[in-house]
């Protein structure tokens, strides 16, 4: 089995982490409309995401094969590469986020997104707002999902 580093994103991971979010976009969102070019989300990471925003790849074999970023208690993004998923790398992703932020987590996914959903709820996070989409680029219905440390969490 290969293994998988957790790692602060440098510049030069900038482009290998957009692929892996536009393929994991792709998988796991084929009914969500985006509305940003490829070439228009490998711009972002390059200028905003890896360089400004606390950024986290796992990296297997070389290569970017999936990318966590945080924002103080908001976990802004979690995507892995499509063939890398249901091997323990965004549970991995998960504990970090909750050590880097001790006092509780935050995160959006979209309410199409029932794996995500499912995923959040084992990790302890609870759905605390839905809406209709009105406040995201996508325009598409999306749930709140919060973590407080000490909350029972499932079993």
């Amino acid at each position: 089995m290969t293994s998988v580093a957790l790692r602060r994103a440098t510049a030069t991971d900038a482009g290998a982490a957009a692929d892996v979010w536009l393929r994991s976009f792709e998988a796991a969102l084929p009914t969500v409309v985006r509305p940003r070019t490829d070439d228009e989300v490998r711009a972002y990471f390059r200028e905003v995401v890896v360089p400004l925003r606390d950024t986290w790849v796992a990296e297997a074999a070389g290569r970017v094969v999936g990318l966590m970023v945080l924002d103080g208690g908001h976990l802004s993004q979690l995507y892995l590469d499509p063939a890398w998923r249901g091997r323990g790398i965004g549970d991995r992703f998960v504990e970090l986020a909750k050590r880097h932020s001790p006092d509780g987590l935050d995160l959006w996914t979209f309410q199409v997104n029932k794996p995500a959903h499912r995923f959040y709820e084992r990790h302890g996070f609870v759905a605390v707002e839905h809406t209709d989409g009105s406040g995201n680029e996508e325009r598409e219905p999306d749930v709140r999902y919060l973590w407080h440390p000490g909350a029972p969490q499932p079993s």
